[in-house]
């Protein structure tokens, strides 16, 4: 954490898009840590909040376009053999296939917030012939909702858990308070969202 720290500090909003890049496309590269760290350094003070979102859900967007093209123009063939570059065992490629090719647009959305899934998720639908304006439209808006609660989490670590809650239980004033609890609520509907899915699935 220290390395990356170090890095993002220093390459600033170039290191945060580079990874968040590389991350959507399926290098194993550690995206939600970057993002992390560059909401600890917006409570810092050495970055600005505005930015690093725009940055970060620019660079996801570009990043799970491009495994999407990837998908669409090499098949499932390709797929496969990528996954195993990546240690990908067939049955759970299967899985995360069978989840994007059951919900589409919503599974491309869900797997943003889905470790292991959210790399696969562009090339997948590329490959199962999902149609390119419906997968950016559900990749942008994943990457809005997934990209700030990342952030946030990181701020949240450096403002302390406890004044977190405080500064907005007194209201917010400012449109960075305005930003930070709407990512605290959305965090919260994604975490509740997912559970209920989680649950449904489960008992069909």
């Amino acid at each position: 954490m220290n390395t990356i720290r170090a890095l993002v500090a220093h390459w600033g909003y170039f290191a945060i898009f580079a990874f968040v890049v590389l991350g959507n496309i399926g290098v194993p590269v550690p995206e939600n840590s970057v993002l992390w760290v560059a909401g600890y350094l917006v409570w810092k003070g050495r970055l600005a909040l505005g930015l690093v979102l725009a940055v970060g859900v620019i660079g996801a967007v570009v990043g799970d376009n491009i495994g999407f093209w990837i998908g669409r123009r090499y098949g499932q063939t390709a797929v496969d053999r990528y996954g195993g570059w990546i240690h990908l065992t067939p049955p759970r490629l299967e899985r995360m296939r069978r989840f994007v090719h059951r919900f589409g647009p919503v599974g491309v959305f869900i797997a943003r917030f889905v470790t292991g899934l959210r790399f696969m998720a562009g090339p997948l639908a590329g490959s199962l012939g999902l149609s390119p304006a419906v997968f950016f439209v559900a990749n942008v808006l994943g990457a809005i909702c997934y990209v700030p609660v990342m952030v946030g989490a990181g701020y949240a670590v450096g403002y302390g858990f406890r004044q977190y809650a405080k500064r907005f239980l007194l209201g917010p004033d400012t449109l960075e308070d305005l930003l930070l609890l709407g990512t605290a609520c959305l965090a919260i509907v994604v975490v509740v969202f997912q559970g209920v899915r989680f649950y449904r699935n489960r008992n069909r």
